[in-house]
């Protein structure tokens, strides 16, 4: 599968391992978030789990387990896309702050480390 037409979500996963080996702590951190980000947004929704009494619950192995929720690849797009929106406002945000010049640097990093996995071409 090249490139091209590698799912986004694999595309991340792949570049973490290299970004740990370059020791880029950007890239690393900036992946992190963004895989973990996907993933809660596939978890399953438990709010109209009740509780109730013991003889009314699920009973055997797997039995109250709920499939996660399937995400889009346009759905995986628009997360990483947030994660990098949302780096870059809080770059601007600390460089307006008297002092937040690095951690303003670390946050563009971050974005720039996501911005390339968007279009793998």
């Amino acid at each position: 599968m090249s490139l091209e037409t590698q799912p986004l979500r694999d595309r991340l996963r792949a570049a973490l391992p290299t970004a740990m080996k370059q020791r880029d702590r950007d890239a690393v951190a900036a992946l992190r978030s963004a895989l973990a980000a996907i993933d809660n947004a596939e978890a399953v929704d438990g709010s109209d789990i009740r509780a109730g009494a013991i003889e009314n619950s699920a009973a055997g192995l797997g039995a109250a387990e709920r499939a996660r929720r399937a995400l889009t690849e346009a759905g995986i797009l628009a997360i990483v896309r947030a994660e990098i929106d949302d780096r870059r406002t809080a770059a601007q945000d600390y460089e307006a702050m008297s002092g937040g010049v690095d951690r303003a640097a670390t946050l563009r990093a971050e974005a720039a480390a996501l911005a390339v996995h968007l279009d793998p071409r």
